[in-house]
């Protein structure tokens, strides 16, 4: 069993920029692969980055390719998505999840574990 915690989320303006941590329980979490999704009001949860087990290997959604870096630290059982140059449109409650076989992905159904979310809000 993993359990996900994320914070670093809050209010921004336009331009800002945040960084985001998921701090994961347990002793494999160096086996996880894991990622990032958001949810904003009225809409379905929507892949943001991924990153496998080693941290070789990222992906990113189109609208954040070039603005969002994923990272982890595996020492620290930590995984971090650091948001440059955000916009309205970034306006949404953040997740992390782990994928139990070590490769994430971009589709939901590939991750094991979540966590319960960090609202972050852009204004403009």
């Amino acid at each position: 069993q993993v359990q996900l915690v994320e914070s670093g989320g809050g209010l921004v303006q336009a331009g800002g920029s945040l960084r985001l941590s998921c701090v994961a329980s347990g002793r494999t979490f160096s086996s996880y692969g894991m990622g990032w999704f958001r949810q904003a009001p009225g809409k379905e949860r929507e892949f943001v980055a991924t990153i496998t087990w080693s941290g070789e290997s990222t992906n990113y959604a189109d609208s954040v390719k070039g603005r969002f870096t994923i990272s982890r630290d595996n020492a620290k059982n930590t995984v971090y998505l650091q948001m440059n140059k955000l916009k309205p449109e970034d306006t949404a409650v953040y997740y992390c999840a782990a994928d139990y076989h070590g490769s994430g992905g971009t589709a939901r159904n590939r991750y094991d574990y979540w966590g319960q979310g960090t609202p972050v809000t852009v204004s403009s």
